[in-house]
């Protein structure tokens, strides 16, 4: 019964960062979303009207610095390094591996399994590729982006507050 309390404590101690890491999340998603069809339509046609690929990859660009900055500032504010190019690169890595884990469902789904509709391309990629990839990028910015290391690269700030998270990382 001690594993299953310590299990529901480290759940519980997380709610706040989860709560934390969803906020920012859809930020971004809104920012990116928003921004892509501002670009695109704005006032029926957009400055980008015409380059849809070029919307998406600026708008993509400009929601990945504002979640940086809302991970960086909010949810793990606790563990940002003095480093702060090094800590956006591994950043921008995390949440490219990310995105591979939703295209590699979307791929394994269509392409491997033959499942080609509409609504199971959504599945594959928005449901389960989306679900991994924020399973992975939460896990990922907790341990390895925002992380206190203790190496002079560690946490700046408070070193010593992990209120509302759990003390040891794995």
């Amino acid at each position: 019964m001690s594993l299953v309390r310590r299990l529901y404590a480290t759940v519980m101690s997380m709610l706040p960062e989860l709560g934390k890491f969803g906020v920012v999340g859809l930020v971004g998603l809104l920012v990116d979303v928003g921004g892509f069809n501002l670009l695109r339509f704005a006032g029926g046609e957009g400055p980008l009207h015409d380059y849809p690929l070029t919307a998406k990859i600026v708008s993509s660009a400009v929601a990945t610095i504002v979640s940086w900055l809302g991970h960086r500032y909010w949810t793990f504010e606790h563990g940002r390094r003095d480093a702060v190019h090094h800590e956006f690169l591994l950043f921008l890595v995390m949440c490219t591996i990310g995105t591979g884990i939703a295209v590699g469902c979307l791929a394994v789904s269509h392409y491997v399994l033959g499942f080609e509709s509409a609504v199971a391309d959504n599945i594959a990629a928005n449901v389960i590729g989306l679900g991994l990839g924020t399973a992975f990028r939460f896990w990922a910015y907790r341990t390895v982006v925002f992380s206190h290391t203790g190496d002079g690269d560690g946490a700046s700030g408070d070193s010593g507050s992990s209120e509302g998270s759990v003390s040891a990382r794995a």
